[in-house]
């Protein structure tokens, strides 16, 4: 029961904060929203405060769901599932989000648990990257820079981010069904890494200048 009632409380608090804010989201409220007794969640919790924080860091957490495989196949494919499911996570928390960017200024630690969920996701995609160019898909050519390859992760995390945050908000700057969106942000992408269609023969095995080792990420 005591974990049913923390789970409920943490949901609650979610909901609660998304809608009230941080000084809007009272014990009183949250208690009403979980349907338990106010001293519940003083004794689960400790305080307000650091339910809220809890809940942020919870719902920043689900960003992490989807993985990148180590070995890529097939770049296009695996890109595209990785990246709808990162854009799902981000509109089902949303209104959250939102929330949290526009108290960051008066209250940091809000910035820290939003930008949680989306830094995972940063480091998986750039690791992703690393194993592209380990096993021939990007080539040994000095084409691509590391600093182009940085450019091109942030342009594609901040376009799903962009597009999961506006849809509903500007749907004349996201004219595409969402799919079709996403698909396009995963072509661009490629191709502006130099991802080619097939991998080369002979895979990239020593590390390049810009690159780390396996356990790092470098791009």
């Amino acid at each position: 029961m005591i974990d049913d009632h923390r789970h409920r409380i943490v949901q609650a608090a979610a909901r609660v904060y998304a809608q009230h804010g941080w000084r809007g989201a009272t014990t009183r409220r949250i208690a009403e929203e979980a349907g338990v007794n106010e001293v519940t969640i003083f004794r689960q919790f400790g305080s307000k405060e650091a339910l809220l924080a809890f809940a942020m860091r919870e719902c920043s957490r689900l960003e992490q769901i989807a993985v990148l495989p180590s070995v890529p196949v097939h770049p296009e494919r695996e890109l595209f599932h990785w990246v709808h499911a990162h854009h799902t996570s981000l509109a089902s928390m949303r209104d959250i989000v939102r929330q949290m960017m526009s108290e960051a200024t008066e209250r940091p630690e809000t910035a820290m648990c939003a930008a949680e969920g989306p830094s995972g996701a940063f480091a998986q995609l750039r690791q992703y990257v690393v194993q592209l160019r380990r096993h021939g898909w990007m080539g040994d050519s000095d084409e691509t820079k590391p600093g182009d390859v940085r450019g091109a992760v942030t342009m594609l995390m901040g376009a799903t981010f962009a597009d999961a945050m506006n849809r509903e908000l500007m749907p004349a700057m996201f004219p595409q069904p969402t799919d079709d969106s996403l698909h396009a942000y995963v072509r661009i992408f490629l191709r502006g890494i130099g991802v080619t269609a097939e991998p080369s023969a002979t895979p990239v095995r020593t590390a390049r200048r810009g690159d780390a080792p396996s356990h790092t990420t470098s791009e």
